[in-house]
């Protein structure tokens, strides 16, 4: 199976002074077989929307290399207009996302109209109302507005204007933080379905463990702009090795009375992103840093096949 998404030390710094600059990512390196999802996981800050939006070309990356099947489309700096439509994006507030003063039509046929998809009114409506079908979405909501709607309604039109131009990449950032448990459910089965009946590869970017493990295929846990450990889902879950993603999956609550929790609490200061020094970014909370873990980077090092690790403990 070929790789669709290949990134080859990506980063993205952001200025913030004179000689001063956050490090949002810092030379990232990943793949995404055709069909797959590769999970995102880390907590807020760590760069994982920043992540999703270099990969799309919305954020200009500082240097690295991003393959679309084995194509450097950053090498003019900018992903043309073509191949945009095969790389999409569902953004996680579906309300803030999206037009109020748009219809769910506007709204979803609005890709189609920019891009001169159809010549007619009706070919377009047609297009439309198959959308809303494959979303879930009822007919009837065709001409509401988003402020008329609930989450999951709002979210299911922002897949369907993200299915419109039949793209074959999808970043989906933290498409379902937003809605209630019972809606997420809802979501992410749309999701995995539209991806089985139209091989969509998805960029799954989150902050719940719970959900990352029930759609990814592999997962990729980042620190500070930096990926810390990546794994296939099962083998990250029952396998973890870096201590970041042990307090991680500790943090993870168990729905079952009587079970006692034993929470792995990080202490210590997190390290700052801006001009950040050599050496492991994780060190100042970790419970088995050592004299070793500063002065130098980690590169991700394979300790099981297909398991990556950047650690001082893995070496």
């Amino acid at each position: 199976m070929t790789s669709l998404i290949h990134a080859v030390d990506l980063t993205k710094y952001f200025q913030v002074g004179k000689n001063r600059f956050l490090h949002a990512v810092d030379k990232v390196n990943f793949d995404i077989q055709e069909g797959k999802t590769l999970g995102v996981v880390g907590e807020s800050g760590c760069g994982k929307s920043t992540l999703g939006r270099v990969a799309l070309g919305l954020l200009p990356a500082t240097s690295g290399e991003l393959y679309y099947r084995d194509k450097n489309i950053l090498l003019k700096g900018k992903i043309n207009k073509e191949l945009r439509k095969e790389m999409q994006i569902v953004f996680q507030d579906p309300y803030s996302s999206l037009n109020p003063r748009m219809s769910v039509y506007e709204l979803i046929a609005e890709p189609l109209v920019r891009n001169h998809v159809y010549s007619k009114r009706q070919d377009t409506l047609k297009r439309v109302v198959e959308l809303m079908d494959t979303v879930g979405l009822a007919q009837r909501f065709i001409n509401s507005y988003p402020h008329e709607m609930d989450g999951g309604r709002r979210q299911r039109v922002g897949i369907a204007r993200a299915l419109a131009l039949k793209p074959k990449f999808i970043v989906c950032d933290e498409p379902v933080s937003a809605l209630d448990v019972s809606i997420q459910a809802q979501i992410l089965n749309l999701l995995m379905d539209m991806q089985e009946e139209m091989k969509l590869t998805y960029l799954f970017i989150t902050h719940d463990l719970s959900v990352v493990k029930h759609i990814s295929d592999e997962i990729m846990v980042m620190y500070l702009g930096q990926c810390v450990e990546k794994a296939p889902a099962q083998e990250l879950f029952s396998n973890p090795l870096h201590p970041y993603t042990k307090a991680l999956l500790a943090a993870i609550p168990v729905p079952r009375l009587g079970v006692s929790l034993k929470h792995n609490l990080l202490k210590g200061e997190v390290s700052d992103p801006i001009n950040p020094q050599p050496g492991c970014r994780f060190a100042k909370r970790c419970a088995y840093c050592k004299p070793e873990c500063t002065g130098q980077d980690y590169p991700l090092a394979e300790k099981t096949p297909g398991h990556f690790v950047a650690c001082e403990l893995w070496k």
